[in-house]
């Protein structure tokens, strides 16, 4: 009888219980918190924190670069490939900005996570219906709060590592708010965990933070214009992407 490798039981029988834990106790100071504090300073502090606990009880490192690429107290939308599930807490503990994701319906539907998520100012997209009137209204109230935005473009995550094509709805949004784009090239979290496996492992992973883009000034921006911004930024982060991943293997 053949059992499972030793990281398998330390993620269902140790990592999984102690995520569970600061999910719950975070998520719950970050929902009452949402009673007080309509901005959400509170919950994207213990998201912060929440990401922190996860990246160091799985043992994973993060070397970031580029941070002095960007200026203090700037709103940018920040657009990043997507690995891992690990993407979201190795952003959120390494950027010293205020981050709201957009992110899929679904997810507002998770007990705790989702209502962290809602009360903390988070966008929600129906992917299949999409209000793009109603997002950027509301894009727009984050910022006027002071509030960056990170969107993951390729829309799920990378079953092999590879940075898909990068959609163009968020990058129409970005053009018509004026607002400065951030690549971000997350590498290294597929070996943490890739899509599809309940097993973690530490590992070493990079973030590296490119210099922003400013998107043309167009009174009427089309969806070409968009597919155009975002190829720029897709190339980018897919070019730092495999640079990096073949230094890591060592190929």
């Amino acid at each position: 009888m053949r059992f499972p490798p030793y990281h398998w039981w330390r993620t269902v029988f140790f990592l999984i219980p102690a995520i569970s834990v600061y999910t719950v106790v975070l998520g719950a100071v970050s929902i009452l918190s949402s009673l007080f504090d309509r901005r959400g300073r509170v919950a994207h502090a213990c998201a912060r924190r929440w990401s922190w606990l996860i990246l160091k009880t799985t043992g994973v490192g993060v070397e970031v670069s580029g941070l002095e690429r960007l200026t203090p107290g700037t709103t940018y939308v920040f657009v990043s490939n997507h690995q891992s599930i690990y993407d979201i807490p190795v952003i959120f503990a390494s950027l010293p900005y205020q981050l709201r994701i957009i992110a899929k319906e679904s997810l507002a539907k998770f007990p705790v996570l989702g209502w962290h998520l809602k009360r903390g100012g988070h966008l929600f997209v129906d992917r299949r219906h999409p209000d793009r009137a109603g997002i950027l209204q509301r894009w727009r109230a984050l910022v006027s709060d002071g509030l960056s935005l990170l969107i993951f473009a390729e829309g799920t995550r990378s079953w092999d590592g590879r940075v898909a094509r990068f959609k163009a709805g968020s990058f129409l949004l970005a053009i018509e708010a004026g607002l400065p784009i951030v690549p971000l090239a997350v590498v290294g979290t597929r070996r943490v965990m890739p899509k599809g496996r309940l097993r973690t492992e530490p590992a070493e992973v990079g973030l590296i933070v490119h210099d922003p883009i400013q998107p043309p000034a167009l009174e009427a921006p089309t969806t070409q214009d968009a597919k155009i911004l975002a190829e720029r930024v897709h190339d980018i982060v897919a070019a730092a992407v495999t640079l990096q991943d073949g230094r890591r293997t060592g190929s």
